[in-house]
């Protein structure tokens, strides 16, 4: 039986991505991941939009103030998260051509407003093609008291990819 505790590896070896160049492209090409987590032994699964710090591995995202995510990664802040990068199904040979990455982290909620605005740069940057104005028009001179910003402190990555 397979081990859970770091990340799982791929049957198909030859499909693994190992190469964090590799890994940090594709995640730098999507703008949504998808997050898993747990709390008494109910899962929950969110896909949200978010902001990635290639230098510090870790993901930002927001929430609202209250709500079933914040409850769940109160108690449980261990997440697991993915990333597909969806180049189409193949006709005719019953395949599909993607590439994935997979993740473990742990969730902190972000308290100072300095952090909170780092965040929002860092998701803006990954959402926006121009990303300065909109810095600009919506987080700089902003109150962030009430904005809900989390990281995401990647323990672990993989990656895999087909055709």
């Amino acid at each position: 039986m397979a081990s859970y505790e770091g990340i799982y590896h791929p049957l198909r070896s030859d499909r693994e991505i190992t190469d964090q160049a590799e890994i940090d492209a594709i995640i730098a090409s999507q703008r949504y991941m998808t997050l898993a987590m747990c709390l008494d032994n109910e899962p929950y699964l969110v896909t949200l939009s978010f902001g990635y710090e290639k230098e510090k591995k870790c993901f930002f995202f927001h929430c609202a103030t209250e709500g079933k995510k914040l409850d769940f990664l109160r108690k449980n802040p261990v997440v697991w998260g993915q990333i597909v990068q969806d180049r189409g199904y193949i006709q005719g040979e019953c395949s599909h051509a993607y590439s994935s990455v997979e993740f473990r982290g742990r969730v902190s909620i972000l308290k100072d407003s300095g952090e909170k605005k780092q965040a929002l740069y860092h998701m803006i940057n990954q959402l926006e093609v121009a990303p300065d104005l909109v810095k600009t028009k919506q987080v700089d001179g902003k109150d962030l008291k009430k904005v809900v910003l989390c990281r995401v402190n990647i323990q672990a990555f993989s990656g895999k990819k087909a055709h």
